[in-house]
Order: structure tokens, then C-alpha cells, then sequence
């Protein structure tokens, strides 16, 4: 079968969850339309997608689906596509001259894997040293959501959260691990419902052995509260 045939170019890369970039693959003119005018044709889309599979659209319980799920993908779970959804993460002077390493963890990571378009869900850990600034608590969890809110691979995601990470504060000295479930493994394919994800991205004194051991103890320490 013609589908089949065409399948098997994309399976190496789709089930084994290869990325191909460090940078989210955008075209030049991805912002060419506004976000309404991207809602009209995606909500087109999906009307065509369920219609064909043999959904009765004028059911009052179907009827609004279409214009929810476009809607969905553009402001929502794909917002982290748009360059005006970036966190304006303003950095500070470090006056109270903190030194060691600060940790943000258990940060929750709502992506969707660009290979099925299925819920990636799980927790990222993200720590820095200050090299004479430090960024508001909260903006490390914006940055987190901003590259996570758009069609990921894990790996990527981790990269690009320490990248920014690291423009911001301006040091290297920045570490994320992300702990994470692929729907597109737990719930289809070979469906293992136990299994998770782990990637991690090490930039500056993080690469060193001690320092890294200390992130990854900071990480296994139980909240309190």
C-alpha cells in the first residue's frame, strides 16, 4: 500500500524520537498571517479531519470541537511557537553576593511530541550560578512553558531551556534535567505505560563532575511542604 510505503520513510526518525535540530523548525513566513487567520484555516482543517473520519459535525456535542481545537493549537498548547509569548525574564544585580548554585525543580512540562502530536508530561529541573545577576524564581518557570508550549523533541527542549538560560544570565554556568512521560510510547506504539524520558544539558561549571553531582543531589531532595 501506497500509505504504507510512505510511513516507512518517517518511522526511523518518528518512532525513535530523533530530532533533526537544535532549533525549532519554523518557515520564514510563519508569522505572515495573524493568529486569528490562523485559527479560521486550522478550525477548516479539523472539521475536514473529523468529517472524514465519519463524525456527525452537527451534534450538538461536536459541532464546537472544531473551532476549540484550532483555537487550542494556536493560543494555546502550540503558543510557544510565537516570538511575542516570550517571557520578559529582566535579571537583577546580585547584591546579597549569593555564590552557590540555585535550583528551580520539579517544574511542570506540558509539551507535544512533533512526531504524533501526543502529550509529553513531566518535570524539569533547572539551576544556575550566579556570575553577578540573578532572574526572578517564576521567569525560569516561563521559560520552561515558552519552548515547551510548541512541537518538541525532549532533547531540544532541554537545549534550548539552558540556552536561553544562559543568554539571560549571561554565564554558561546553567544545567536542566527533564524527567518526562511520551504518550506517543505510553499510549501507542508499544505502549509502555511505565516507562519515562530523562535528557539533560550541562553548560559551564555544570560539566564538572562535583558540581554536577551536587545539581543532581539537590534534584533526589524530598519538598518539605
Amino acid at each position: 500500500m501506497k500509505i504504507e510505503k510512505d510511513l516507512e520513510k518517517f518511522e526511523a526518525i518518528g518512532n525513535d524520537h530523533i530530532g533533526t535540530s537544535a532549533e525549532t523548525p519554523m518557515r520564514k513566513d510563519a508569522f505572515k498571517l495573524s493568529q486569528d487567520e490562523k485559527i479560521d484555516i486550522i478550525k477548516d482543517d479539523v472539521h475536514h479531519i473529523m468529517e472524514t473520519l465519519g463524525l456527525d459535525l452537527t451534534d450538538d456535542s461536536l459541532k464546537g470541537t472544531p473551532l476549540r481545537v484550532a483555537k487550542m493549537f494556536v493560543k494555546e498548547i502550540f503558543g510557544g511557537l510565537s516570538p511575542d509569548k516570550k517571557p520578559n525574564a529582566s535579571t537583577f544585580e546580585n547584591k546579597y553576593k549569593y555564590g552557590e548554585m540555585l535550583v528551580e525543580k520539579n517544574i511542570t512540562v506540558y509539551s507535544t511530541c512533533e512526531h504524533h502530536l501526543l502529550p509529553i508530561v513531566g518535570k524539569a529541573h533547572v539551576a544556575y550560578i550566579s556570575n553577578g545577576t540573578v532572574v526572578g524564581l517564576s521567569k525560569m518557570n516561563r521559560i520552561v512553558d515558552y519552548f515547551a508550549k510548541r512541537p518538541q523533541v525532549q532533547e531540544r527542549l532541554t537545549i534550548q531551556i539552558v540556552k536561553e538560560l544562559q543568554k539571560v544570565l549571561n554565564t554558561e554556568d546553567v544545567a536542566c534535567v527533564i524527567d518526562a512521560k511520551h504518550l506517543c510510547v505510553n499510549s501507542r506504539g508499544i505502549r509502555d505505560v511505565d516507562c519515562s524520558t530523562v535528557t539533560s544539558e550541562f553548560g559551564g561549571k555544570f560539566k564538572e563532575k562535583e558540581t554536577r553531582r551536587e545539581f543532581l543531589d539537590y534534584i533526589k531532595l524530598e519538598t518539605t511542604f
